[in-house]
């Protein structure tokens, strides 16, 4: 395996000493009181021009550590006798912790320093000098990610010069273009591999909208569109007063759930709320799972105008900081502890980690003890609950504080969670996450 590490590796010549963690946290501190105040217009065009280069040599360097650190787990566990298959698990999970980014870009971040090591060092090296950015860097390695190793290596060594000056598209269609000569066969896996990848997916929108986006083989893309448009072209003809646009989202809507109009919905959507907001015309925003808070006023009129909606009660504690216990006497789901845990942490609890509830984790392990109960229960996303599994990996309660979580991470770092405020007035915070991890540090 072919390693680069900057212009130095590719000379043969010895890397200087890096600079030490005091050194960095000193140049983050100059920084924050730095604005520019005393320096000319050109001068300010310098830092700024600069700090864009220092910017791509620090994501470099960060590349570099990332596969250090990657080598060094993967050594050290060979030497435990942990199986191959096993080695590095959780590494992803941990690296996106110290990057404060959720899993799934932590694993990217670790895919990518270990292909700009190993098999792209000519692009490292032009990132380094601050000559592109690592979103470029990224490009590079995503279009030639279908690529063996050999024709990897093969592009990055004909991008060598090409990419300074290069905008985002032109660095894209320039590896993929070299990729397409040297392996004429990689199109169609690239199609095969994208097809594979094909999901829907939500994400919040202004104004309590949302974009609901489904991620298609074109054909079955274009034919859903087509049928769309059709379906609103007709409904026009016969005197429809609603946009296109609006007639379309209405019959997707209506033709995924089976309702016989868009608005037909029953609200069986976590939909989360104080009493009072419900029943009392109280201003406090409820919580809708999978989005996040929505206006008081909507969230009355959701269980207004639904044509079926179901009330389950969720308890507080008598300060009303938590939940704690949920209503079980509506039987129509199983599992009223997990949604519980759901309603409670709203979305994966792995800080910096936004995703989905996927597992109802035990805190303490049960296999350790920890008893199946609300108070010994987390929501982690998949990615997370099996990157907490890996050796080396601890999590415990913190008492005395609203469900509040410590994971241990296998280098002994330790990273702070508390489940999010329940729906209600605002509370003054009993937990400073930063100075909660400086305390533990200090007093381990």
């Amino acid at each position: 395996m072919i390693s680069g590490r900057g212009d130095a590796a590719a000379t043969g010549t010895a890397l200087p000493a890096g600079p030490t963690t005091e050194e960095l946290r000193d140049l983050l501190d100059t920084l924050a009181v730095h604005d520019g105040a005393g320096l000319s217009e050109a001068e300010l065009i310098d830092h700024i021009g600069l700090m864009e280069q220092l910017k791509s040599g620090l994501a470099a360097s960060q590349a570099r550590l990332t596969d250090t650190l990657a080598e060094k787990r993967v050594a050290r566990e060979e030497a435990a006798g942990i199986p191959a298959e096993q080695r590095g698990r959780g590494l992803a999970a941990e690296v996106a912790l110290a990057r404060r980014e959720s899993p799934v870009r932590g694993a990217r971040s670790l895919g990518l320093a270990r292909a700009l090591v190993h098999e792209l060092p000519h692009t490292l090296a032009a990132l380094t000098r601050g000559e592109i950015s690592e979103w470029r860097a990224t490009l590079v390695a995503r279009e030639t990610a279908v690529l063996s190793q050999v024709h990897r290596i093969r592009v990055d060594h004909e991008l060598a010069g090409r990419l300074t000056g290069a905008g985002d598209r032109q660095v894209a269609d320039l590896a993929r273009k070299i990729g397409y000569r040297l392996d004429p066969g990689s199109a169609l896996r690239r199609v095969r591999g994208a097809e594979t990848d094909r999901r829907i997916s939500l994400r919040p929108a202004p104004d309590t909208m949302t974009y609901l986006t489904g991620f298609l083989p074109v054909a079955q893309g274009v034919a859903c569109k087509a049928a769309l448009t059709r379906e609103a072209d007709a409904r026009k003809a016969a005197g429809d007063p609603r946009t296109r646009g609006q007639i379309m989202a209405d019959t997707l809507v209506e033709r995924v759930t089976g309702q016989s109009t868009a608005g037909a919905t029953p609200v069986e959507i976590n939909l989360v709320m104080t009493d009072q907001t419900l029943l009392g015309g109280d201003q406090v925003p409820a919580h809708l799972d999978g989005y996040g808070p929505v206006p008081a006023a909507l969230a009355r009129r959701l269980t207004r105008e639904a044509d079926k909606a179901w009330i389950r009660r969720l308890f507080a504690n008598p300060a009303g900081t938590d939940l704690v216990a949920i209503d079980t006497r509506r039987r129509l789901f199983d599992g009223p502890r997990r949604q519980l845990l759901v309603a409670r942490d709203q979305v994966c609890r792995t800080p910096w980690c936004d995703a989905p509830i996927r597992h109802a984790d035990h805190v303490t392990r049960a296999a350790d003890g920890g008893e199946t109960a609300t108070s010994n229960g987390q929501g982690l996303c998949e990615a997370c609950n099996h990157a907490k599994e890996a050796p080396g990996w601890r999590a415990q309660r913190i008492p005395g504080l609203r469900h509040t979580v410590q994971t241990t991470t296998p280098t002994g770092h330790r990273h702070v969670s508390q489940a999010p405020d329940p729906p209600g007035p605002p509370r003054p915070r009993v937990f400073d996450p930063p100075l909660e991890i400086r305390w533990l540090a200090n007093t381990a």
